[in-house]
């Protein structure tokens, strides 16, 4: 059988999922190798230097900065607290007085002769790292973090915003052509991955916020309303890293577009179910996808997950057209033609032969597809 490889989305319902959660930067590894973990769990924690701040403690003094020393409460190494005196000066028979407050709490750094300079250290910015998904640490890398994993299903976005969250599953329409509207959303969701259907605007986005909803699957999402959202164009950017109170995954595309049966009818299937979501994107080199983690213990799943390497592109493969005039459609290889195929254009291209869910089909380029990974 013909078989093609081109880049896709996984929509799986059981596989083995493996995460590796490192610190920035070394610190201390909280769980060791075969420890089950919960998705809050904290395995590795670090603090991060404090941010740095100048002082022109001879400029404020009035001296010449060779003899700042002699005018220094602190030295190097002590702990000082916000508005605390740390340098004066006297004058004129102890009549005028200069002093030097501390901006911040934390330590002095150093003291320079040669700028006058004092140099104060906030206090250290502790910083943890969860391990996002329920399963077990299966590696630890020494003083950097672990390698979690676990068995269950596994999907993946076309975009997302916002961080890595996690809740029980709840769908709130009962047709992936369904707009997720505010109404939908009600206080017993607070806490809950919301599943909806076609599209979500910036009305439901602003309500799941106050309600406290921690993440929405939907099928689209208009551009403005994300540039409303945010605040800004978003242009190119790695995402995740918004503060945006709620995480936005949208598994088709952008604009009104219904989510796919299967994908629908896979989150569906785990109503009730803890799972795990991070919105963030990268569409540039090294590509990143938005994901929804479901992950599952041995009594739910029917045999245990292999570890399986894509396989490709053949007939029968599921796709999503990624370029117009048929962006955004679902259907299925029914043909891969070895000769190249001349386009409009007069370039010639591997092409394939797809039908779409509607049946009708068509002749595409195959760099305008994604495959659906299963």
């Amino acid at each position: 059988m013909a078989h093609a490889y081109t880049p896709g989305l996984r929509v799986t319902e059981r596989t083995r999922i493996s995460k590796v959660r490192r610190l920035p930067l070394k610190g201390q590894v909280l769980v060791g190798k075969g420890t089950p973990v919960l998705a809050e769990t904290v395995v590795a924690r670090t603090e991060l230097p404090g941010n740095v701040q100048p002082v022109k403690a001879a400029s404020i003094l009035g001296v010449s900065p060779q003899d700042l020393l002699e005018y220094m409460l602190k030295k190097e190494g002590d702990a000082v607290e916000k508005d605390e005196i740390i340098a004066r000066s006297r004058s004129f028979f102890g009549l005028f007085n200069s002093k030097v407050l501390s901006p911040c709490s934390g330590k002095v750094e150093s003291v320079s002769i040669v700028t006058g300079q004092v140099i104060l250290r906030e206090p250290p910015i502790p910083v943890e790292v969860q391990a996002y998904i329920d399963g077990v640490v299966t590696s630890v890398l020494e003083g950097e973090g672990v390698v979690v994993e676990a068995e269950g299903a596994f999907i993946q976005g076309i975009f997302g915003v916002g961080g890595e969250v996690y809740g029980s599953l709840v769908t709130v329409v009962d047709d992936p052509s369904v707009q997720l509207t505010p109404d939908r959303l009600r206080p017993e969701h607070r806490g809950k991955v919301v599943v909806g259907g076609s599209r979500v605007d910036r009305a439901t986005i602003d309500k799941a916020r106050e309600l406290g909803i921690r993440a929405i699957v939907v099928g689209g999402l208009d551009d403005q309303d994300l540039r409303a959202i945010l605040g800004y164009d978003l242009g190119v950017a790695i995402t995740g890293h918004e503060q945006l109170g709620v995480t936005v995954v949208v598994t088709e595309g952008f604009g009104t577009m219904s989510m796919a049966t299967r994908t629908f009818d896979l989150l569906r299937r785990f109503e009730g179910k803890k799972v795990s979501v991070n919105g963030a994107t990268q569409i540039r080199a090294g590509v990143m996808r938005p994901e929804i983690v479901i992950p599952l213990t041995s009594a739910s799943l029917s045999e245990r997950a292999a570890e399986e390497e894509p396989k490709g592109l053949g007939l029968g493969s599921p796709i999503r057209v990624i370029r117009m005039p048929h962006f955004g459609r679902l259907g299925e290889v029914i043909a891969l033609p070895h000769e190249l195929q001349p386009l409009e254009t007069e370039a010639k291209v591997r092409v394939l032969r797809v039908r779409f869910q509607e049946g009708e089909e068509a002749t595409l380029p195959r760099a305008n597809v994604e495959a659906i990974e299963t």
